[in-house]
């Protein structure tokens, strides 16, 4: 192997280090440039793999020399010198080797070193580029399988499991949920292919709606799928094991749908191989897909590109639609409830009979929709079995999760379906099944979008990787019970027991106390999945180099990642667990920059000091950064005061490395570096309104020291109690009411209902912020006072928001009556956005279709064709604002990678 050396002219004692990776070969050679009088002899060393154009005399030398130069003349000379050679030089072992020693003319050294690098550097070049193209094609065979194969994998996982099983005659020992679904792998599996032999048995008019659908799958696949569906949407629910049966069947329905896109499409490639194979020389034009092939290049060539999109929508099999998806949902967990058993409990007593019991059962269960419906309906719900329930925190890494982060970059977007993952089914928009939004999106064009495009590529080829110390962190909490750092606690909280006594007022309390306490309980379980979920994706990506994010848009256009559930537009957690896989030199202005960053995670005010007084803060706290970064979980535990503790954590190990190392400039970081924006609703509205008062009061206008809109917001709000609290309570009760909450008043409390006022928070949803925030404070138990006193907060703060934004709420109500008028003529509010995309707001009156199922008789709610007045106009203003804030974002992006700089983008949350 022959090493490159970039530089263009020889320095006095500098060192030229190159490492070359290749394969099993990892060579490190330095070539030391030294001055030395001109009466010495001047030589060339060059290794000889090939010989050279002139004649010249071959020598042995060696090993410990270095190549040194005279830099007046250029030319170069063996000096001795020790451990010039490293010992994993593999090619360079022998004892000697052939080399070449060219004395005088002094130019020749120069003239042909110049060549030799310059061909040897063509040939590293495209070396590397080969082992990046292999290495590339190893990753795309990756993804392929992950995105075709996955539940392939699952089923063969089973089909091992049971055959072990029957050779053994003993159980696996596997995790509690591992053994359940184990159990119901093989009757789930017969009952499944019953169903398909019995579809095919009965004539074409005799057959179902579902009969093509049940019949387009191997039972065993279906069967996989439908019990990990089950058992995901169990663990994304928060009503404690109980899911809706409309919601449950059309998810299965759409789950099998898509698996059979994929394997027609898989079966289609092998029986087109098999067709080819078997014809060998033959003409092959009578084969079908030859000839439509040949047919679409043909129309390609001559342009007429609409009839090849004729073409090809012939070609497509139509979607099935909902209610397909339902029927067939439905018939499957109709199934899954008659064959899935949960086992008996270990502690049961011999003498008694089994206790067996379904693992899920079919039911009704009266549910509020919203806040506002005082008489909730019944729905047909899927309820697991408690036993099923009692592990299923724990079997996330069980579970197969889908749209994964891709292990390649994304497919670039050129239309509605034409991005994102390789097979997987993807849409730049989501439409949740509105017609109007999926034709406008179809019928764009392109280079109308083409913007748009570009930054949702950019955001999808960023690289990622898990911070691989932070995750370590993150297991030993966990492990350990969380309830730190916003980790749920893994306990549950006790159920009271029932009082002895029959006083009415001490049983209505137990009563109350219980519900509390199930609810409680089912936060925590919901929490507990999701966290499970987070980690559980952070396992599997850790070894990994890299992986990517396809992103796609909102009917606003805001941008968000595929994937559910590990991405940087998640938690505390979420962002501390990630960072980008290609670092950085911190630079002159990194480290500050750094500092910066790790005052602003840790927040708590210290985010609103000036830049100088948050370097300050960083420096007077030093050794905690030290010893948070050595002993985050036996130390001082400084990091754990952060209100981003797990990001905080992350900037503390980065920020130790820099300080530590003697040139702290040159050490490289893979963390990402916030830049927030101050309450972006506000800043739009006050651009719009070009309004210097609400400007500045989100920073839209320099100053030393940063504005803080919400402590602003919670002075007035203080001021305001503060004279209500003096009022007579006889002629003012809500005086009893700021009395209690005056102490109370800080800018975490009234922080989202501020946030959120301009993106369209109803009194309802500011009074719900303000609970959570006040139950987190523990200082109001009673419940009916909890209530009173958040409805009182909300009115209040929605009053000084009133006050400080008058502006931007005027501007508010003009959009409202705008759309207000659109709407009246039957029309949806349309408009389009800096950046191209057009949005249409989908609020229509929802018209109910009733479809028979084996299960029970559901409705699903179809997109009526009258338009909905009222929530085209409250929707309007939020709507408006968010697609300007998602344009700006994209602006960035497109402006941050044409100035060479990795972007990542963050939608706050809004609701």
């Amino acid at each position: 192997m022959t090493s490159t050396f970039s530089f263009s002219t020889p320095q006095v004692h500098a060192t030229v280090t190159t490492t070359i990776n290749n394969h099993n070969h990892h060579h490190r050679h330095h070539l030391q440039i030294k001055r030395k009088p001109h009466k010495n002899l001047h030589f060339l060393f060059i290794p000889t793999p090939n010989p050279l154009p002139f004649t010249s005399t071959t020598h042995s030398y060696p090993h410990n020399h270095h190549l040194l130069s005279d830099s007046t003349n250029d030319n170069f000379f063996i000096e001795n010198s020790l451990n010039s050679i490293t010992e994993h030089e593999e090619d360079l072992s022998s004892p000697s080797r052939p080399g070449i020693f060219i004395p005088e003319p002094i130019w020749i050294s120069s003239f042909f070193l110049k060549n030799w690098l310059k061909k040897t550097n063509t040939e590293f070049s495209l070396q590397f580029k080969e082992i990046e193209k292999g290495k590339y094609n190893s990753l795309r065979r990756r993804q392929i399988k992950e995105e075709t194969e996955a539940w392939e994998r699952m089923v063969e996982e089973y089909k091992e499991l049971e055959k072990g099983m029957r050779e053994k005659h003993l159980a696996p020992h596997l995790p509690h949920v591992k053994s359940l679904l184990l159990g119901w792998f093989e009757p789930l599996k017969e009952a499944v292919e019953a169903e398909q032999k019995e579809h095919r048995m009965r004539s074409k008019k005799k057959q179902g709606s579902i009969a093509p659908c049940v019949d387009s799958l191997p039972a065993a696949k279906i069967a996989v799928i439908v019990m990990h569906k089950m058992m995901c949407l169990m663990m994304e629910n928060e009503s404690g094991g109980c899911v809706q049966l409309v919601h449950a069947a059309v998810q299965i329905g759409m789950a099998i749908e898509q698996e059979v896109r994929i394997h027609e499409f898989l079966e289609k490639n092998k029986r087109h191989k098999s067709k080819k194979a078997e014809a060998g020389t033959e003409d092959s034009t009578d084969n079908d897909k030859e000839k439509l092939r040949d047919r679409i290049n043909g129309l390609i060539k001559r342009k007429r590109l609409k009839e090849v999109q004729m073409v090809l929508k012939k070609e497509e099999s139509s979607p099935w639609g909902r209610p397909t998806q339902a029927k067939l949902g439905s018939r499957l967990i109709e199934l899954l409830i008659n064959t899935a058993y949960v086992h008996p409990p270990v502690n049961q007593c011999s003498d008694t009979p089994p206790d067996i019991r379904p693992a899920f059962k079919h039911g009704f269960k009266a549910v509020s929709r919203n806040p506002r419906q005082k008489i909730p309906r019944n729905y047909g719900v899927i309820q697991c079995d408690p036993s099923v329930l009692a592990g299923i925190d724990k079997c996330a890494k069980h579970m197969l999760i889908p749209y994964m982060p891709m292990l390649i970059p994304p497919k670039k977007w050129k239309g509605y379906d034409k991005g994102g993952h390789l097979f997987l089914p993807s849409y730049i928009m989501r439409t949740h099944g509105s017609r109007k939004q999926q034709d406008l999106m179809k019928n764009v064009d392109g280079t109308q979008m083409q913007k748009v495009f570009e930054a949702l590529d950019i955001l999808g080829n960023t690289k990622w990787r898990i911070n691989r110390r932070l995750l370590d962190v993150v297991e030993s909490v966990w492990a350990a019970g969380g309830n730190i750092a916003g980790l749920v606690d893994c306990k549950d909280v006790p159920i009271p027991d029932k009082p002895f006594v029959e006083d009415l007022k001490q049983i209505q309390e137990w009563k109350c106390s219980v519900r509390k306490a199930k609810k409680i309980n089912r936060e925590r379980h919901s929490q507990r999945c999701d966290t499970e979920l987070k980690l559980s994706v952070a396992r599997k990506m850790k070894d990994e180099e890299c992986f990517y994010y396809p992103h796609n848009l909102d009917f606003r256009g805001r941008a968000y990642p595929m994937h559910p559930h590990l991405n940087h537009l998640g938690s505390d957690l979420c962002r501390g667990l990630l960072e980008f896989s290609e670092g950085r030199p911190l630079g002159k202005s990194g480290l500050r920059w750094l500092k910066i960053h790790l005052a602003n995670v840790y927040a708590g005010g210290i985010e609103k000091l000036s830049y100088d007084g948050r370097l300050g803060f960083v420096e007077n706290h030093i050794r905690d950064i030290f010893d948070s970064a050595d002993n985050p979980i036996n130390g001082n535990r400084w990091w754990l005061m952060a209100e981003d503790p797990f990001q905080c954590l992350a900037a503390c190990i980065n920020l130790s490395e820099a300080l530590r190392s003697s040139s702290p400039s040159s050490v490289v970081s893979h963390l990402p570096i916030h830049q927030d924006g101050s309450c972006n609703g506000l800043q739009h509205y006050a651009a719009l309104g070009r309004d210097n008062l609400e400007a500045a009061a989100v920073n839209l206008v320099a100053n030393e020291k940063p504005a803080d809109v919400y402590t602003e917001i919670a002075v007035r709000v203080h001021d305001i109690m503060t004279r209500d609290s003096n009022k007579d309570p006889a002629t003012y009760p809500n005086a009893l009411l700021a009395k209690v909450l005056i102490d109370q008043i800080d800018r975490k409390l009234v922080k989202q209902t501020v946030m959120t006022s301009v993106y369209g928070v109803t009194f309802i949803g500011a009074r719900e912020q303000i609970k959570r925030r006040l139950q987190e404070k523990g200082l109001i138990t009673d419940e009916r006072l909890l209530f009173t006193a958040s409805c009182y907060a909300a009115k209040v703060t929605l009053a000084a928001l009133g006050e400080v934004f008058e502006a931007a709420r005027g501007i508010m109500g003009w959009l409202g009556d705008c759309a207000k008028v659109i709407a009246y003529d039957n029309q949806a509010v349309r408009w389009t956005t800096p950046l191209g995309l057009p949005v249409v707001q989908p609020y229509c009156k929802t018209q109910r279709h009733l479809i028979k199922t084996s299960l029970q008789v559901l409705a699903l709610q179809r997109e009526g064709n009258a338009i909905s007045v009222k929530k085209q106009r409250s929707a309007f203003p939020p709507n408006f604002v968010h697609s300007l804030d998602s344009s700006h974002m994209m602006m960035t992006a497109l402006a941050c990678s044409d100035a060479g700089l990795r972007f990542a983008g963050l939608n706050s949350p809004m609701k």
